[in-house]
C-alpha cells in the first residue's frame, strides 16, 4: 500500500505474518512552547502507523532549525519528541538536521502491522458505525493563540488532546479486527472522511450533534478565527458534502477545520459496538458514536 490509495502510510509486506509500515510528518510550530511543540509533533508523526493498525517501533528525527535559535530551545524541541517516543515505546535513533528560516521538526516512523491486520480507508462497510477518538477544534483554537486570542484554559486543553498518543486507540482497532479507519489531521473530518467515503465506495454519514469539540471551538468559529487550511479544505471537499440546511456557517467550518495530531475515525461493526466501547472504557480510551456508513456516496451531514 502507498502507490497508489491515499492511505496513512506505505507498507511493504515481509512475510505472511509481517509488514512493514513507513510514514513521516513534520511541521512548523502550532504552540509558543518548545517541550510540547516536540511532544506533538512526534504524537502526530507516530499516529499514521496506528491509524493502520500497525506498531511503531522505531524512528529518526527531521528538523529544520534558523541559525539564531537557542540551543535551549532546539534541544527542548527534540527532548518534548523523545519522551513522547519513549512514552509510546518508539526508539529514535539519530535523524537530519538542516537550517531554514522557520523551525520545522517530525518523525520518520517505521512499524509492523500483520497483512491481516491493515486498516485502511477503503476498509468501511455499509453498515459500520463511525467512531471518533479525540475532539475537534484545535486549528481553531491554535490559530486563536497565534491572533493573541485564546484562553488559556482552552490552550492547555487543546494541548493536552494533540500530545496524547493514538496508541490505546490504534489497539482497540486491531483487537475488534477493524478494517476501516484513518486519522484525522491536516484535510479535517469532512476531507479525510471523504477520502473513506471515496475509497470504501460508502456514504458517511455523520450527526453533527454528536461530534466532540474542544470547549472554545464554537466560540473562535463565530468570530471567524480559522486557519487557512479551512479555506482550503471547504474550497476542495464542500463538493462531496451535503449538508442539512439546519447548520449555521461556523458548524460547517468546524468540519474542515484541519487538525494537528487529531484522533482515530474508525468503523466499527454494529455487531461489535458494545464490546468496543465497553472495552474503550475499560482501557480509559474516550470515544465518540459520531454518525455510520450507508450505502451512496460522498458525506451527508445531519
Amino acid at each position: 500500500m502507498g502507490l497508489t490509495s491515499p492511505d496513512d502510510a506505505a507498507i511493504w509486506r515481509l512475510s505472511d505474518e509481517q509488514a512493514i509500515v513507513v510514514t513521516t510528518d513534520f511541521f512548523t510550530p502550532v504552540v509558543d512552547t518548545a517541550y510540547e511543540y516536540g511532544a506533538i509533533a512526534a504524537a502526530n508523526s507516530m499516529s499514521d502507523v496506528w491509524a493502520m493498525g500497525g506498531k511503531p517501533f522505531l524512528a529518526l528525527n527531521i528538523a529544520a532549525l534558523p541559525d539564531h535559535l537557542p540551543s535551549e530551545i532546539s534541544s527542548e524541541i527534540m527532548r518534548g519528541g523523545a519522551e513522547k517516543a519513549k512514552e509510546a515505546g518508539v526508539v529514535i535513533a539519530g535523524g537530519h538536521t538542516v537550517k531554514d528560516k522557520e523551525p520545522k521538526y517530525g518523525l520518520v516512523v517505521i512499524g509492523f502491522v500483520h497483512p491481516q491486520q491493515i486498516i485502511s480507508k477503503g476498509g468501511l462497510k455499509v453498515g459500520d458505525v463511525l467512531v471518533l477518538t479525540k475532539p475537534l477544534g484545535t486549528g481553531v483554537t491554535t490559530t486563536a493563540l497565534k491572533q493573541e486570542k485564546v484562553e488559556e484554559a482552552h490552550l492547555k486543553e487543546a494541548i493536552e488532546w494533540m500530545s496524547r498518543l493514538n496508541k490505546k486507540a490504534g489497539e482497540l482497532a486491531v483487537e475488534f479486527n477493524l478494517k476501516g479507519g484513518t486519522d484525522i489531521t491536516g484535510f479535517g473530518l469532512i476531507g479525510h472522511a471523504s477520502e473513506m467515503s471515496e475509497a470504501s465506495d460508502v456514504c458517511v454519514q455523520i450527526e453533527f450533534a454528536k461530534l466532540p469539540f474542544l470547549s472554545g471551538a464554537r466560540a473562535y468559529a463565530e468570530k471567524g478565527i480559522f486557519p487557512g487550511g479551512a479555506f482550503d479544505n471547504k474550497k476542495h471537499f464542500e463538493g462531496f458534502v451535503q449538508f442539512d440546511e439546519k447548520l449555521d456557517e461556523p458548524a460547517r467550518m468546524l468540519t474542515f477545520d484541519p487538525q494537528t495530531s487529531g484522533g482515530l475515525l474508525l468503523g466499527v461493526p454494529k455487531e461489535k459496538l458494545s464490546d468496543f466501547k465497553k472495552k474503550a472504557e475499560e482501557t480509559n480510551q474516550q470515544v465518540w458514536v459520531i454518525g455510520e456508513a450507508v450505502a451512496g456516496k460522498g458525506i451527508k451531514l445531519v
